[in-house]
């Protein structure tokens, strides 16, 4: 074993580790009791599922769930607990959160990690602005349970008690790309993919031929916009083209985009949320568009959780959040890495213990 990587159980690794571990019990607790003081009920989704999720670029671990007959039958672990929660939702619960152990393939970064623990929360029958406040409130709550006054990752900080700053996708865009993103998206959903290759190519950002506008738009996003976002505060970056938030209604007045949020802290994306879409005949169109383009790109797709659609037909109107909660904790502890802030990080195979 390589003392360049040494295991994490190495009593003087874990010293080292400790005091992160420490912090993040305190976060957890702290914002336990924040939604408990605001008659939120916290809940257990199930891991084990028909289906991991429909997004295009999520990868679950599959297994094989054994009835008592002995047959055999296709199961994942999932990568959000977003279908069971809705489903509660469509059962009656108005306020719900889950710090939910999730399981996502193809993903291990310094950012990233195969099994990691996300705090998803829903409102039924509020806005996703409700969200947006949830957003400041808990930035502060988690630094002030960790004893920190500044969020830090690598060389940039943001001070979690500043009220975040709003930021649609199109002014992110003429902000940090010069590109105007919209006159790229018509009326009727149309994605200009050749203009805004043009935008993307003048702005001296790589376009391969067999590109997507999807793909065009996310290569920009990654390279030029996110870098500049949560930088001093937190970011809220809104309104995302209705294409790129597959689970979120659209926004009233413009049909072009969506109710989508996404909340920045150091360059960092730390949450994703939606006004929930509760249109079962359109969210299954979106689910098989995104498995028709997973098959295309990746040559497989997973099951539609047809029990899932039924319930969204039940659904009230809500809003939901979900934040990847070790990435919060490793900002708050200055951690380089999710690992780092992890109790017993997955080892990587054939590499030892880490």
């Amino acid at each position: 074993m390589s003392d360049q990587n040494p295991p994490f159980w190495r009593p003087d690794i874990h010293a080292d580790r400790r005091p992160a571990l420490l912090a993040r019990g305190r976060i957890k607790s702290a914002l336990r009791r924040w939604f408990e003081a605001r008659d939120f009920v916290e809940v257990e989704a199930a891991i084990l599922q028909v289906s991991p999720g429909n997004e295009t670029h999520l990868h679950g671990f599959a297994t094989t769930l054994i009835d008592d007959a002995g047959a055999g039958h296709p199961c994942y672990l999932h990568t959000s607990p977003e279908f069971a929660a809705k489903k509660l939702l469509a059962a009656g619960e108005p306020r719900i959160f889950d710090f939910a152990r999730v399981f996502r393939n193809r993903e291990r970064t310094a950012l990233h990690h195969p099994e990691f623990t996300m705090l998803e929360w829903y409102r039924a029958g509020e806005d996703y602005d409700a969200l947006m406040a949830d957003c400041g409130a808990l930035l502060a709550e988690a630094a002030q349970a960790a004893g920190v006054t500044t969020l830090r990752w690598r060389d940039t900080e943001a001070d979690p008690f500043a009220e975040p700053e709003r930021l649609t996708v199109q002014e992110a865009f003429q902000r940090h790309a010069g590109i105007d993103l919209l006159r790229t998206v018509a009326a009727d959903l149309y994605l200009d993919r050749p203009a805004l290759a043009a935008d993307a190519v003048e702005a001296n950002i790589r376009v391969a031929d067999d590109d997507t506008w999807s793909d065009i738009y996310s290569r920009i996003l990654s390279e030029r916009v996110e870098p500049h976002l949560g930088q001093g505060r937190a970011t809220i970056l809104c309104e995302y083209p209705i294409s790129e938030a597959a689970l979120a209604r659209p926004k009233p007045g413009d049909p072009r985009l969506a109710e989508r949020f996404e909340l920045y802290a150091c360059g960092v994306e730390l949450a994703n949320a939606f006004g929930e879409l509760t249109d079962a005949a359109e969210q299954r169109r979106r689910f098989e568009a995104d498995m028709d383009e997973k098959a295309r790109i990746y040559g497989e797709r997973y099951p539609i959780d047809e029990d899932f659609l039924a319930a969204l037909a039940q659904m009230p109107q809500a809003s939901g959040i979900a934040l990847g909660f070790d990435r919060l904790v490793m900002l708050c502890t200055h951690a380089r890495m999710i690992e780092d802030v992890l109790w017993t990080p997955v080892a990587q195979p054939g590499r030892g213990g880490r």
